[in-house]
């Protein structure tokens, strides 16, 4: 008999949980470091074979060699891109969705699990002030929330086009290159063209700019302004509201990505940046950045989710059964039919703890990245180059140049002290710090700036 039609292995399972829960307890959690493929070759060999390497063995490997490769994105000083840094709560849930079989593209199969995700969603809605109706489906990342976002936009502009008898066929985006790097694979994927929106002195898209790019072009060949609620490289926020009072004139679909940014509509002292993102048609926010939930989430809303629906809802005999009532699918509202309930991590922390803990953590990220800034003016060789809106500070180490930098970072995480890359900006080489880890203190920061002298 074929080994997986054998009663379950409890010491393969005791084994791997009681791993989760000690990496889970862990405190403080090693930085890490990675290794080159010739390195993870010497040391571990062949693990995919004939006769398989058994649990004892296989965890051994994982735990002593391959997870030691791996960064810790939950590490206090892990402070590059945009760090990952789940509630304890969180991540061992993920583990319950794991062991729970649950398909959670649609209300027939996994209602219970849909319920608690559309309650989640409905706390975000609230957060960003956006009307009953608005509903929508949590997706692995931004990049397919925003595709997602753009395909229901684009269905919607040329549906409306047709219906109008215009003979119009939109195919551009407007947005600025402050702009997630995403927005440009997906024009290229959606056979779409960006057109640039100018920036302000702040760094942010305006009313005023955008206009005289869709006048420019045309308003009616485009199905979708893309604004930013927190760009990944400064956290910009941008004008939402004078953005969303043109595309409210002019008739185009108004897209919110606030992937990292998002999150900080739950702090009161930066709610005000984003009035204006209550009247989007559709809005992103990742909760695996900076709302304490694992990899991989993003939770996608819509204004009017028909819309969305119409574009995204695939149609086959067998998937008759789903589609032809009136029950909520999460897969109707994004790319891709098969589906793992990703939201649920994040609602079973948001029950055990509260929203008000949310907002503390939130807030207290914004603390430790205003005290970072404030900091970095301190130190009369340290310049911050934009005051920030939310949780990332970049700066420049005046005096170094591309290979300093460089070199500092790999010194850095050669030594498991920190992580922290370096950026550009108009073709100028800077660092920066993204604090969304409520464990990240003011004496992490201070530890990192001393290393880059005086």
């Amino acid at each position: 008999m074929h080994s997986f039609t054998r009663q379950v292995d409890p010491d393969a399972v005791d084994r791997v949980l009681a791993y989760a829960r000690k990496r889970l307890l862990m405190d403080p959690v090693p930085l890490d470091g990675p290794r080159t493929r010739e390195e993870l070759d010497a040391a571990v060999g062949a693990t995919i074979t004939p006769d398989g390497l058994g649990a004892a063995r296989a965890l051994e490997v994982f735990e002593h060699t391959l997870a030691q490769a791996c960064l810790s994105t939950d590490h206090p000083r892990y402070l590059s891109f945009i760090p990952c840094a789940p509630t304890a709560e969180a991540a061992a849930f993920d583990v319950v969705v794991g062991a729970s079989s649950v398909y959670g593209g649609s209300w027939l199969e996994g209602s219970g699990a849909v319920w608690a995700e559309n309650q989640t969603l409905r706390w975000i809605a609230d957060l960003a002030g956006m009307p009953p109706g608005t509903g929508g489906a949590f997706v692995p990342g931004g990049t397919v929330g925003n595709l997602s976002a753009l395909v229901a936009a684009r269905h919607t502009a040329r549906r409306r086009a047709t219906v109008e008898g215009t003979g119009a066929r939109p195919f551009r985006i407007a947005a600025t290159d402050n702009a997630h790097s995403s927005v440009v694979s997906m024009a290229a994927v959606m056979d779409a063209e960006v057109a640039a929106v100018e920036v302000d002195e702040r760094l942010r898209m305006t009313g005023p700019a955008l206009r005289r790019t869709l006048e420019d072009h045309g308003p009616e060949t485009f199905f979708a302004v893309v604004a930013t609620a927190g760009t990944t490289n400064f956290g910009v926020v941008d004008d939402l509201a004078g953005v969303a009072d043109v595309c409210r004139e002019l008739g185009v679909w108004l897209h919110v990505d606030g992937a990292y940014g998002g999150a900080g509509l739950a702090a009161p002292s930066v709610r005000p940046l984003f009035e204006g993102i209550e009247r989007a048609d559709s809005f992103i926010v990742d909760p695996h950045k900076w709302l304490f939930a694992p990899f991989d989430c993003c939770a996608l809303l819509y204004r009017a989710p028909e819309l969305a629906r119409a574009a995204h809802t695939q149609q086959a005999g067998y998937l008759d059964v789903l589609t032809g009532g009136s029950d909520w699918n999460p897969a109707d509202y994004s790319i891709g039919l098969t589906r793992r309930v990703r939201g649920l991590p994040l609602w079973f922390s948001l029950a055990v703890h509260g929203t008000d803990a949310y907002v503390e953590a939130i807030e207290d990220t914004l603390g430790v990245a205003r005290f970072a800034a404030e900091e970095i003016g301190r130190r009369g060789h340290l310049e911050v180059v934009r005051d920030p809106d939310l949780s990332v500070v970049v700066f420049r180490r005046l005096g170094w140049g591309p290979a300093d930098y460089q070199a500092w970072s790999d010194r850095l995480l050669r030594e498991e002290h920190a992580f922290v890359c370096p950026t550009t900006f108009r073709g100028e080489v800077l660092t920066r710090f993204a604090v969304v880890n409520p464990r990240t203190t003011r004496d992490d920061v201070v530890a990192v700036l001393d290393t880059m002298g005086e």
